[in-house]
């Protein structure tokens, strides 16, 4: 998350005083007045700085439990994050996110608004938000949040926006769509694996085995094996008619992960998504 923090230019309030005119000698003071409106407006910019500070500390800290999923101690400290600064969008944000893990929408949504309304041109929050409006069926309301981070030019991670957003288009089978953001995905990053996979498996399920096949041999190359990538690769190989890779991939799918939905299927000679 990419914590910013603005502090305002001091204001200085000096009062020039020339002495008497019958002498040579020009004096400048400075007015009580002055000096305490100076002394104050630093003290509050230094006061502003180490709650700002202390609030970012404590959401790093909160931030790195919900990375190891533990929720419940995340959820306290983010907590604790948004009672020394209130006015700290990322806090919201990653409180937003724990709702989300823990299925709790309505804390979720309002969280995500929160911080959006303090921080509305956050990339990182308007990525989160449209995953999350994603995963709530909200599929066409998510794309605009999804669009405000990818036409960010500081965005750091613009990849992973266009892969959500493609994903996102993949639930309602919004293919043209989805194959545009895929593509500048793995444009933007050819190391993530999702564009990949999710890549081979449209053009397989639109038919489009030649380019499905180069998706996925690169998509295996880069990332282990899973039952998610065995399955496609069983599948992609049954549509090219390669009898012995099909086989090859459906022998370690039963071995591997014996349990898993795409073995289940497999047994079922379910090979249509």
């Amino acid at each position: 998350m990419g914590l910013r923090l603005t502090v305002s230019a001091p204001a200085y309030f000096l009062v020039a005083l020339l002495a008497s005119a019958c002498t040579t000698t020009t004096t400048t003071t400075v007015s009580n007045e002055g000096v305490s409106k100076v002394t104050h407006d630093r003290t509050t910019r230094v006061q502003e700085a180490d709650v700002r500070t202390r609030a970012r500390a404590r959401t790093d800290l909160a931030a790195g439990y919900y990375r190891n999923g533990q929720l419940a101690v995340a959820l306290e400290e983010a907590r604790r994050a948004a009672a020394i600064d209130a006015t700290f969008a990322d806090v919201y944000g990653l409180l937003g996110l724990i709702y989300m893990d823990m299925k709790v929408q309505p804390d979720a949504e309002a969280n995500f608004q929160r911080a959006l309304k303090l921080d509305p041109d956050n990339s990182e929050l308007n990525n989160n938000y449209g995953f999350f409006l994603c995963n709530t069926g909200r599929v066409r309301e998510s794309m605009e949040y999804f669009n405000r981070a990818i036409r960010d030019p500081l965005y750091a991670t613009p990849a992973r926006a266009n892969q959500n957003a493609g994903s996102c288009l993949m639930r309602i089978k919004d293919y043209e769509g989805a194959e545009r953001y895929l593509r500048r995905s793995f444009e933007l990053d050819a190391g993530l694996a999702v564009p990949k996979f999710l890549l081979s498996r449209m053009y397989l399920a639109t038919g489009q085995v030649d380019k499905a096949t180069f998706y996925y041999n690169v998509l295996a190359k880069s990332v282990e094996s899973s039952a998610e990538s065995l399955w496609l690769g069983l599948r992609v190989a049954r549509a090219n008619a390669d009898l012995r890779t099909e086989s090859q991939l459906a022998n370690e799918l039963r071995q591997r992960f014996p349990q898993s939905p795409e073995a289940a299927a497999l047994a079922r000679n379910e090979f249509d998504e």
